[in-house]
């Protein structure tokens, strides 16, 4: 295990106590916890990022086979 010091002001510190005494953990469980949730957040934003890009250089192609379908709906068969 390594060892991490930081700096803080009296409200994160109370925050940060508070937490502690209400989940029952430490600290530094508390501390690992909360790094690993906001690296998951962040990478789901990424993802999401993505899909919206991809989604985004999709859609005119939909949109062109979509009236292309609905033309034929109108062919009579």
């Amino acid at each position: 295990m390594h060892t991490i010091t930081l700096k803080s002001d009296d409200i994160f510190y109370n925050t940060l106590e508070d937490m502690v005494k209400t989940l029952h953990t430490t600290k530094s469980d508390l501390i690992r916890k909360a790094v690993v949730y906001y690296k998951d957040a962040l990478e789901k934003e990424r993802l999401k990022e993505q899909i919206k890009n991809a989604s985004f250089k999709v859609r005119g192609e939909s949109l062109k086979i979509s009236q292309e379908f609905d033309a034929t709906l109108n062919d009579g068969l």
